[in-house]
C-alpha cells in the first residue's frame, strides 16, 4: 500500500505553512527549511528535524532521514516559496541554533539596529560565517533570521553562527556611518570587534552611535551616498580579517 501523503489538510503540511508566520515561528519555536542543501547544512550542525516532508517522486537526503514523510506531487509546490519546488521541507527546533551563549571565542561579529530586510540579515549571517569565527546580534524590529528569505540568502550560515540580542554583542563597538566617522581602513581593527549597523534607509540613530566606542565610514566614489547595509557589513568584516590576518 502507497504511504504518502495526498491530502493537503494534513497536519504536518498545515504546521509548515503556519511556520510560514513569524508570529509562529516565535509561538512554536520551529522554523522550516526548504531544499537538501539548506537541509543538510542543519543536519551537518547537529540539528533534529522535528518533521521532514520528502516529494515522493523524487526523494532527496533519505539516507539521513530515515522517518521522512513521502508525500504528493505537488504538494511541496503548494507549501514553496522557492521559484522551483523543493524535493524535501524540514523543520527544525529554533533552540538548536548556536547561541551567544553557548559560545565564548570571537574574532569580530555585528550588531545590527533595526535591519528589516530578511535578504539582508541572512546576507551578514553569511558574511560572519565567511570572516569568522563571528556572531551576529540582533535588536528588535530586525528581520527573523529564521524567515524563508533570510534562510535562503544566509546559505546555512544561520546553522554555524550564534545569534543573540543587540545590548548582548562583545567586543569594542564600531559604529559604521555614510559620513563623518573615520576611513575604515585607519582604524586599528585588532582584538575584538563588533561593527554596529543600522537599516538601510536610516541608519544609525543618534543615541546608538553616541553609544559605540568609535564611528567608522567606507569612502565611496564622488556622488555615491551610501552601501547596501549586507555589502558594508561584508567590507567591514573583511577590512578587520585583511588587517589580522
Amino acid at each position: 500500500m502507497d504511504s504518502r501523503v495526498t491530502s493537503p489538510s494534513n497536519p504536518k503540511l498545515r504546521l509548515v505553512r503556519r511556520l510560514q508566520s513569524a508570529n509562529q515561528r516565535q509561538r512554536l519555536g520551529l522554523f522550516a527549511c526548504e531544499g537538501e542543501d539548506l537541509v543538510a547544512a542543519g543536519l551537518d550542525a547537529g540539528l533534529e528535524a522535528v518533521e521532514v516532508l520528502v516529494d515522493a517522486e523524487r526523494p532527496a537526503l533519505l539516507d539521513r532521514l530515515p522517518a521522512a514523510t513521502l508525500v504528493g506531487p505537488g504538494l511541496l509546490t503548494e507549501l514553496s516559496e522557492l521559484a522551483h519546488p523543493p524535493r524535501l521541507i524540514a523543520v527544525f527546533r529554533r533552540a538548536g541554533l548556536p547561541t551567544l551563549e553557548r559560545e565564548t571565542t570571537f574574532e569580530a561579529g555585528l550588531a545590527l539596529w533595526r535591519v528589516g530586510d530578511p535578504g539582508n540579515v541572512g546576507t551578514l549571517l553569511r558574511s560572519v560565517d565567511a570572516f569568522g569565527p563571528g556572531f551576529v546580534c540582533l535588536s528588535p524590529g530586525c528581520a527573523d533570521p529564521t524567515g524563508p528569505k533570510a534562510l535562503r540568502a544566509a546559505m546555512g550560515a544561520v546553522f554555524r553562527v550564534p545569534l543573540g540580542g543587540f545590548d548582548e554583542a562583545p567586543g569594542r563597538r564600531i559604529g559604521l556611518v555614510a559620513h563623518g566617522g573615520s576611513p575604515l581602513s585607519q582604524l586599528d581593527l585588532s582584538g575584538a570587534v563588533c561593527f554596529v549597523l543600522g537599516a538601510e534607509r536610516e541608519g544609525l540613530p543618534d543615541e546608538i552611535a553616541a553609544d559605540c566606542d568609535e564611528l567608522a565610514t567606507i569612502p565611496l566614489a564622488e556622488g555615491a551616498e551610501s552601501l547596501n547595509v549586507a555589502t558594508a557589513g561584508a567590507i567591514a568584516l573583511y577590512e578587520r580579517r585583511r588587517q589580522t590576518s
